[in-house]
């Protein structure tokens, strides 16, 4: 499992010497390196936008469609060094739940923009699209049945900026656009270079139901680098590195269960992480050609281990009572996940006649394999394994693209007309565990489980290997008419080998009424292609049940079970998009405000257990496989979000007071559940096929109400950045109203300070979550085992407060 350390001990001596190198001569087009007593809060209103437009030189404030621009400093001047959760700490329309107690989501958490699920919003780097996870997300987790991007695959060293486009662009980017798009924009710099060491651990006190604490834990270290060398005359090539290493977190309750004396039995909280990661952008001309060649890629080997919930030595116990010469007092099981993430993107860009050409292919891939230590086979008795391999899920995804674009001028009118074709092919597989993994001993007890305790093995007959490929068409047309109409349109076709055909539009406007007010508009509809990982992911357990042997299991959509039971092949989730907004700007004050409605229909989701006690039919259509219980993937959610984003941003500058950036900017949400799923094929109705739970968690899961405002201020060599986020309440709920859990509504606030010694060294200090908040806690009688105190729903996590510092050198 440890293996990140050594992995990156080896790229640390390669890239040291980089790093020490001296700064080669710096290109007139790069812009100058900022240091961290400079701002990084607000953006500027000139920043120049690739994402959601493919004409050159739009502004964020002259685009059609609303983008957000964060500055590498913005993300890198916080506590965090993990992206997803930089952020959300600066974009309130994106949320990223620090979930626990949910296998390997812990470990590989989603975001969500716009409060819809994961997978439907794109993520882009260097935009190119970028490759999922191949986990899963099958608890009861935020994002449950989505297989999404995992953002933390890069680290925020090897970033220039993020573009976050607030807008429905399936008919300009493809399949998963419904909510929008991150556009990840690595660094590109020919000299210079710098070096962090961040440091950090948590220091606060917890009140749960049954104990009040006073914690320091989670300690944490990152070291990162990056360093620009010059190709020719005017290409560049840009190393980054990272490596991190974080001890867990635990804000468990005390566990009321078994021998005196009572005490905290769990770990509720962020897991041990180890990983290493290396990135690398490059470009180069090819001689008077005209064209570019250019290339960027990454590599990330992430080790963790979370907690299942812990096993309690008693007389009920049987599972424990069984390995008791093993484990006299229980044991807690941990759930280990070794990550690595591969992405290589190559191409040719420039001039070809009249029109830019851009000729990509990229390749993507992330393995994961799975472990369960410190546990135990029962059926084995005192003979069983201690630390188990429970096999691997891998996802990769070839890209191949064209995309051609030029200017043609008619009168006062300029057009943009861009046109592409695009081929992805994807593949996703399962391999099966070690059989202690998974199986029963020989003559074992009937009222004993099967398989690790805390984490059950894949079998091998869960084991797969599928493919699909797809091809598209798009054609992208922007018009500025005069100076004040600009209008813009999009269709796109794509093809797939496993549903067919499908295909999006979208239409878009923007009127400025003067230089300092405009307005826009959008109307798309929007497509997001089922998953491999829903379509064939399978994963089977035996479980008992006042001494029943049980088996139950998610299956395949095209599995026989799950045919038997009425499910159908998936087929894609449908969306329409609207927004309208305007844009204020005068000075150093510029305001956003924009609208949208998202209607999304035959929305995938996992269906709940459909068991074979429910009714005699579905027991007679279970019977023949020995199962008493399975789930599997199906259509049928139909789900309207309907917000409202405001951004604002004022950058002053004085001479004696220093300079200034503040910024304020809002989500108000409002999604609701309008239709659910109530039969199968062959079940009607189905009994409880989507649960109240799931339905509560996709309406009142992430916050209706996110407002992030924040105070960047520099003079000379200091520095300081203040930030409050305030997050609405959200609801954590149960099969019955008795059992809802409400974070409630809390602000974070954040404090960092900054020195600069020099040109070269400068130091700072900071605080997140100064005022050591917490959600609300859960009830006694709500947590009986003493794990979940906190609601993992919670926006902002449960760690309380974070002290860190941050040395940083520059050259």
């Amino acid at each position: 499992m440890r293996t990140a350390r050594s992995m990156l001990l080896g790229g640390t001596m390669l890239l040291s010497p980089l790093l020490a190198a001296p700064a080669l001569a710096q290109s007139t087009t790069e812009p100058a390196a900022q240091t961290e007593a400079e701002p990084a809060a607000a953006p500027a209103q000139n920043d120049i936008v690739v994402t959601g437009t493919r004409a050159q030189g739009r502004s964020r404030l002259d685009s059609v469609s609303p983008v957000d621009v964060l500055s590498g400093n913005a993300l890198r001047a916080q506590g965090t060094t993990e992206l997803a959760q930089a952020l959300s700490s600066v974009a309130p329309s994106i949320d990223f739940p620090r979930q626990a107690a949910v296998d390997g989501t812990d470990a590989i958490r989603p975001a969500t923009l716009r409060g819809l699920s994961p997978d439907q919003t794109l993520v882009l780097i260097n935009g190119t699209r970028a490759h999922t996870s191949a986990l899963l997300n099958i608890n009861g987790s935020i994002g449950r049945g989505a297989a999404a991007v995992d953002l933390n695959t890069i680290p925020t060293v090897a970033l220039d900026r993020v573009e976050v486009l607030r807008d429905g662009a399936s008919a300009q980017y493809g399949s998963d656009a419904i909510a929008g798009v991150v556009n990840l924009r690595l660094r590109e710099a020919r000299s210079g270079g710098g070096a962090n060491v961040t440091f950090g651990t948590f220091a606060t006190q917890y009140d749960a139901a049954r104990t009040s604490r006073s914690v320091r834990d989670g300690e944490s270290v990152t070291i990162s680098g990056w360093k620009g060398f010059g190709l020719g005359s005017d290409g560049f090539l840009t190393l980054s590195g990272e490596y991190v290493a974080r001890q867990p977190t635990n804000r468990a309750d005390i566990d009321p269960r078994g021998p005196a004396p009572q005490r905290i039995r769990a770990r509720f909280g962020d897991p041990q992480i180890e990983q290493g990661t290396v990135y690398l952008s490059a470009a180069l001309p090819l001689g008077d050609s005209g064209l570019t060649a250019y290339a960027n890629g990454g590599f990330q080997q992430r080790d963790s281990e979370s907690a299942a919930f812990p096993r309690v030595a008693g007389a009920n116990a049987v599972n424990v009572e069984a390995v008791r010469g093993l484990y006299p007092d229980g044991f807690l099981p941990l759930i280990g996940t070794t990550s690595r993430d591969y992405t290589a993107t190559g191409g040719v860009r420039g001039m070809i006649g009249d029109w830019n050409a851009d000729l990509t292919v990229s390749y993507g891939r992330n393995t994961i394999d799975f472990a369960t230590l410190n546990s135990a086979n029962s059926t084995y008795g005192n003979a069983t394994l201690r630390d188990f391999d429970d096999g691997s899920l891998t996802y990769d995804q070839l890209v191949t693209g064209l995309d051609l674009s030029r200017e043609y001028s008619l009168g006062a009118a300029v057009f943009n007309v861009a046109a592409g074709a695009e081929y992805r092919r994807e593949g996703f597989k399962i391999e099966a565990g070690q059989p202690e993994s998974y199986n029963r001993a020989p003559g074992a007890a009937a009222n004993l489980a099967s398989g690790a305790q805390g984490f059950v093995g894949f079998r091998p007959e869960n084991q797969v290997d599928a493919h699909r490929s797809n091809g598209s068409l798009y054609l992208d047309v922007e018009a500025k008419l005069w100076d004040r109409l600009t209008l813009g349109a999009a269709v796109r076709g794509e093809s797939y080998s496993d549903f067919g055909e499908t295909a999006t539009a979208k239409f878009s406007a923007r009127y400025d009424v003067a230089p300092w007010l405009a307005f826009r508009g959008t109307l798309s509809t929007g497509f997001r292609a089922p998953s491999l990982q829903q379509q064939y992911y399978t994963s089977t357990q035996t479980l008992v049940t006042n001494g029943t042997i049980l088996e139950t299991g998610l299956y395949p959509v095209d599995s026989t079970l799950a045919r038997t039971l009425g499910a159908l092949p998936l087929e894609p989730e449908k969306s329409r998009n609207y927004s309208l907004g305007t844009v204020v700007r005068f000075g150093g004050f510029s305001l956003t405000v924009d609208g949208y409605r998202i209607r999304i229909r035959n929305q995938i989701v996992l269906s709940e257990n459909i068991q074979s006690s429910a009714s005699a039919q579905v027991a007679g259509l279970l019977s023949p496989f020995g199962v008493q219980a399975a789930r599997f993937f199906i259509n049928g959610v139909q789900t309207t979000t309907k917000g409202l984003d405001i951004v604002a941003a004022y950058n002053w500058r004085s001479e004696t007071l220093g300079n200034f950036n503040l910024s304020a900017a809002a989500n108000i949400n409002d999604l609701s559940v309008d239709r659910v799923p109530t039969s199968t094929a062959a079940l009607n109705p189905a009994p409880s096929l989507f649960g109240r739970n799931r339905i509560l968690t996709i309406e009142q899961g992430t916050p209706r109400t996110k407002i992030v405002g924040s105070v960047d201020w520099t003079r000379q060599a200091v520095g300081a950045t203040l930030r409050a986020v305030h997050y609405g309440d959200v609801l954590q709920p149960g099969s019955v109203v008795a059992n809802d859990l409400y974070t409630g509504p809390r602000t974070i606030v954040d404090l960092e300070g900054r020195y600069r010694f020099n040109d070269n060294v400068s130091l700072a200090l900071g605080a997140s979550n100064l005022f050591d908040v917490y959600p609300r806690t859960t009830p006694a009688a709500l947590n009986n085992n003493g794990v979940t105190a906190f609601p993992y729903y919670s926006p902002f996590g449960f760690n309380g407060r974070q002290l860190y510092g941050r040395l940083n050198l520059t050259w």
